[in-house]
């Protein structure tokens, strides 16, 4: 009942999708949420003012969704499953994104399933993040190209993945349980990370990846960049 209810409200107006999801489900949703044809399966929603859903997303059997201000899902995207899925003010899920948490796991490792997106970080198109275990990716990441994938489990094993602030992953990358990055990290294209890599401002490369050498000032502009045109001026620091 509960999932059919959804759907019916899936093909209704923004305008009456807001009242109605708020109503009946109990979900914290601001005025200027826009929310297009997707089904929103979340025991609990708090969608900060601006932040909006667009259209043909399927969220199926996510414990808790939070959305901060002007964060936004693209289309054609599944979040599925986990404890909780938290998208920081301004992030971006553009498109065909898949994000899986297990929901009936038998893992050893008493795993928390939570996905935590920072301010203004950005997944581009057609990646796959396994959350089973915690996956944090900090303020202003941005998961590029496509293809790539993040992994936290193995058959019954879990380990986190982190991802500091201001980072670039390249197309196709794979990251394995428990490996990670530090702040002001590139990881470059096709490269498979394995370990938790401790060096900041880095250039990450290879199967399997290893630093290859220091970023200079030039690479770092790049990084530091606004992730979208839209973020306020001195969004990072408060200003």
């Amino acid at each position: 009942m509960r999932l059919a209810a959804l759907v019916l409200i899936a093909l209704l107006p923004s305008a009456l999708k807001r009242p109605l999801l708020r109503w009946f489900f109990g979900h914290r949703i601001g005025r200027t949420v826009r929310i297009g044809i997707s089904i929103l399966d979340a025991r609990e929603m708090e969608l900060a003012d601006g932040a909006s859903i667009g259209h043909f997303n399927l969220i199926l059997r996510v414990g808790r969704l939070e959305m901060g201000r002007h964060a936004r899902i693209g289309v054609m995207n599944i979040v599925r499953g986990g404890e909780r899925v938290c998208l920081g003010a301004y992030s971006d899920v553009m498109r065909l994104n898949v994000l899986n948490a297990i929901p009936e796991h038998d893992c050893t490792t008493m795993p928390v399933s939570e996905l935590e997106l920072g301010p203004g970080t950005v997944l581009t198109s057609g990646h796959r993040i396994d959350f089973t275990d915690r996956v944090s990716l900090g303020k202003n990441v941005i998961v590029g190209g496509r293809s790539s994938s993040l992994w936290t489990h193995t058959r019954q094993e879990t380990a986190p993945i982190a991802i500091g602030d201001f980072c670039y992953l390249g197309s196709e990358v794979r990251i394995a349980p428990g490996a990670g990055l530090p702040d002001e990290c590139i990881l470059g294209l096709g490269s498979v990370l394995t370990r938790r890599i401790s060096e900041p401002r880095s250039l990450v490369a290879g199967v399997p990846a290893q630093v290859l050498r220091p970023l200079g000032e030039t690479d770092l502009s790049h990084i530091r960049r606004k992730t979208r045109g839209d973020m306020p001026d001195g969004f990072y620091t408060g200003s």
